[in-house]
């Protein structure tokens, strides 16, 4: 995987899409922070969204309200 900074994907935009055409996987900095990543389309895996349900149930069972109800919550929100 490469970096490449943002001037740089600017100033050179095809030539970067043409390596992801190859291939490569090219990660786009600002100020040396990763903000973007240009990957191949092909590569780009499919979820299955029944893997992503069980996923996203799992996660919410650790999540717990405490000092606090829905209703207190559906109220402030109202305001």
């Amino acid at each position: 995987m490469s970096t490449v900074g943002l001037f740089e994907a600017k100033t050179h935009f095809s030539a970067l899409i043409a390596r992801v055409v190859q291939g490569e996987v090219i990660t786009i900095t600002k100020h040396g922070v990763p903000v973007a990543v240009l990957t191949p389309a092909a590569n780009r895996r499919r979820r299955d969204p029944k893997m992503v349900a069980q996923r996203i149930r799992a996660m919410r069972q650790g999540a717990r309200l405490e000092g606090v109800t829905i209703r207190q919550l559906i109220d402030d929100g109202r305001g």
